[in-house]
């Protein structure tokens, strides 16, 4: 057999993580900074938790892995949003908590889809939870969160799109009307649409196939149906995003891939020439019924997801540097029969808080020097028997080739001010 990781996933080699360790670290401070905390759920949650009622999404319909336990039927999770509200209603954090409670997480996420660049059936997605507050001012905090987090990453070539699908009276009686204008020409949209037509038809507005036809380009458009409230909340959330001088677009064919959105929905996504079909960088929206649906009181949230791939490719391609390496501070070279005192300022260094690594096998002088310019070391400390002997050890800066010899006892002190 030829062992591969299997279609859809991919392995992150050592090289690679220090880009995701950065990207990671960004995309908490800027969390933090917004006074965000962190969340960990499970990655499989029983099947309900992501199979709701009469849920219309590619997600639920056709990309879920799910596996029955004896009497469980259990899904892993395909996004993050459904377990964090799950968990938020469980443990009544809506009692111990400040509303609004402000919830972050990262982890991997599962969906049964066709693999191509940034999009893999196991992947990896940051994003927050802002619960139990409805404001329009909070909805545009949440985007400008996001928007940061890119910032911070050096990815500039973005763009803000934004929509609103209203309140529920505004969303039903637009669903109404689409229903009725695409009713007579529904043999002419794929089969999914067909489905999509009896349980959302704002989804038919997604469709992937069917989005550049001519029936779904002139379908009336969703802010005909806004009542005064929804229109004056929409309104109010441009204004805050105006306020905090993040240029966005509305975008009234923008309505998501979820069923429970309502009022504000967006996207960010690249501008780039090369970006193509996977553009949309981080997405999400308001939700009024979904912390209810779980058994808690009647809240209303907003999110978004991020998707750390895709990210990781963009920062890449706009240039920018992780802050962290996989180099060494300092390097040990043993010569002779001094392995465990080589062991011994190994751990002597490392206790003092600097990256080592160093030779405990039988190896050349000319050979541990290689391995210390492999390990791209600032400083290297070659101890053999004489200095042993002497309680002493020799240090020797790469970039300048400066050496000293020094005591044992005065190691830490002399890496300390080199550092300086």
């Amino acid at each position: 057999m030829n062992y591969q990781t299997a279609r859809g996933t991919y392995d992150i080699l050592p090289e690679e993580m220090p880009m995701w360790h950065s990207v990671e670290t960004v995309l908490k401070d800027v969390a933090k900074k917004y006074h965000y905390q962190e969340i960990r759920t499970p990655y499989f949650e029983h099947t309900p938790v992501f199979k709701r009622e009469n849920d219309s999404s590619d997600m639920v319909n056709k990309e879920m892995y799910t596996f029955q336990m004896g009497d469980d039927s259990l899904t892993l999770r395909p996004e993050g949003t459904a377990g964090v509200i799950r968990a938020f209603d469980q443990h009544k954090l809506y009692g111990s908590m400040e509303l609004p409670c402000r919830l972050y997480y990262m982890g991997e996420m599962f969906r049964h889809e066709r693999p191509q660049k940034g999009r893999q059936r196991q992947f990896t997605q940051f994003g927050v939870e802002n619960i139990g507050v409805k404001s329009p001012e909070v909805d545009a905090e949440t985007i400008a969160l996001g928007y940061d987090a890119v910032k911070e990453l050096g990815i500039s070539s973005v763009n803000v799109l934004i929509n609103t699908l209203g309140d529920d009276e505004s969303r039903k009686a637009y669903q109404d009307a689409l229903k009725e204008y695409f009713q007579p020409h529904i043999d002419d949209l794929c089969a999914d649409c067909h489905r999509r037509l009896e349980q959302n038809p704002l989804r038919i507005l997604d469709c992937k196939v069917d989005h550049e036809k001519e029936i779904i380009q002139n379908a009336p458009k969703l802010s005909d149906y806004l009542n005064e409230e929804s229109k004056e909340y929409f309104q109010r959330v441009l204004n805050a995003l105006d306020a905090l001088g993040i240029p966005y677009e509305i975008d009234e064919k923008l309505v998501r891939g979820l069923d429970y959105y309502t009022h504000t929905v967006f996207e960010v996504v690249s501008t780039r020439e090369d970006s193509g079909a996977q553009a949309t960088i981080f997405a999400g929206g308001r939700y009024d019924h979904f912390v209810s649906y779980f058994g808690g009181p009647d809240l209303s949230g907003i999110g978004f997801a991020i998707g750390i791939e895709r990210l990781i490719a963009l920062a890449k391609e706009e240039g920018y540097e992780p802050q962290e390496t996989n180099d060494v501070d300092v390097y040990v070279i043993g010569l002779g029969d001094v392995s465990k005192n080589v062991l011994y300022v190994m751990q002597k260094l490392r206790k003092a808080g600097y990256v080592t690594n160093g030779n405990l096998q039988e190896k050349s002088l000319k050979a541990q020097f290689k391995s210390a310019d492999r390990n791209h070391a600032k400083y290297i400390v070659i101890l053999g028997e004489d200095e042993v002997k002497n309680n002493q050890v020799n240090i020797k800066k790469t970039a300048d080739k400066e050496q000293v010899t020094v005591s044992l006892d005065d190691l830490i002190k002399t890496v300390d001010e080199w550092e300086k």
